[in-house]
């Protein structure tokens, strides 16, 4: 089976993704630049929010280029990882509404590790679906970004009801660690 259409389908639905949280970016009321003050948390939890889709597209993008064929479980990993993805717009929302409280920062935080893990699932049920020796087989190895990356969410959801900030600082460093794309899905497209 042709990858095309799933990365069509994932495209689009990360597209809608994007659109939905920037729909949450409503004008201030006022007609000052001092008006936009009191976005902040909105707009700053946009901006960390449309990064981590960013990068999971870029990512993703750069994974099925190596992608030789695709079955059923891939089809079906792919669309939990787009629904862990459906769930940031909700979890942007009210962690910037609540001004970043405990809970909303645990749930954000729990999101992010859902979206981490069905990647991480996708990855594998990829490598299920290609032959020994592919490219993909060649490429993916020792994931240190990605145990990293689990280990930081998990810090930062505990942290969620301790220090809130704190939480937010640790779900920063990861998309800090991941805006350049995976080194090893490049080094195998060269």
């Amino acid at each position: 089976m042709s990858s095309e259409r799933l990365k069509a389908f994932s495209d689009g639905v990360i597209a809608i993704i994007i659109t939905i949280m920037v729909l949450e970016l409503k004008p201030p009321h006022g007609e000052e630049f001092g008006a936009l003050v009191g976005l902040w948390p909105t707009f700053l939890a946009y901006a960390v929010s449309f990064t981590y889709v960013a990068i999971y597209w870029n990512n993703h993008h750069h994974l099925f280029y190596l992608v030789e064929s695709i079955d059923g479980a891939v089809l079906w990993a792919n669309l939990v990882l787009l629904f862990c993805l459906s769930l940031l717009p909700f979890a942007t929302a009210w962690a910037a509404d609540t001004e970043f409280a405990s809970a909303p920062m645990a749930l954000y935080g729990a999101d992010l590790l859902a979206c981490a893990t069905a990647y991480l699932v996708l990855g594998r049920v990829l490598l299920l679906a290609q032959e020994a020796g592919s490219k993909l087989h060649a490429a993916i190895g020792d994931d240190l970004k990605g145990k990293v990356s689990m280990a930081l969410y998990f810090a930062g959801i505990a942290a969620a009801f301790w220090r809130p900030w704190l939480a937010g600082a640790f779900y920063i460093t990861v998309a800090a660690i991941w805006l350049i794309p995976d080194r090893r899905i490049v080094r195998a497209l060269d």
